[in-house]
């Protein structure tokens, strides 16, 4: 029973990584669309700033996807989860969300709320290298 539960644990990872990698693929062809057809619609070579941002959303998007594949492949490899990548997506995903984030449509608690995950997530991110180095 336990050889079967692990088999079918490694068969679930390795169709996570392959439709990671799948969805990561699709995203960079997606994102080279986007900047090619910025480019070539007048004005040309300069998109807008709500273009930039776009992008920029959509670019950190896909490092997200890659640090969720390697964290996906360390699970595979060493079964455990790194704790230091997991807070790398979540840095990633948070200042994604602050690129794009439009500070006049939020409350200010909202925004304070947003700062203030950042630094909760920065403090954590500090203290699990410094007690990684420590060991």
């Amino acid at each position: 029973m336990d050889r079967l539960l692990k088999l079918l644990e490694k068969v679930v990872v390795l169709s996570l990584i392959a439709m990671m990698a799948l969805v990561i693929l699709l995203s960079t062809v997606e994102l080279g669309w986007i900047i090619l057809k910025d480019i070539i619609t007048p004005p040309y070579v300069l998109p807008g700033i709500i273009d930039l941002l776009d992008i920029f959303g959509f670019f950190l998007l896909i490092l997200i996807g890659i640090e969720l594949l390697e964290t996906i492949r360390a699970y595979l490899v060493e079964h455990v989860v790194h704790v230091e990548v997991v807070l790398e997506v979540a840095l990633i995903a948070v200042a994604r969300k602050v690129i794009i984030l439009d500070v006049k449509e939020y409350p200010g608690l909202t925004v304070f709320a947003i700062a203030a995950l950042i630094l909760a997530l920065s403090v954590a991110f500090f203290l699990e290298r410094w007690g990684r180095r420590r060991a």
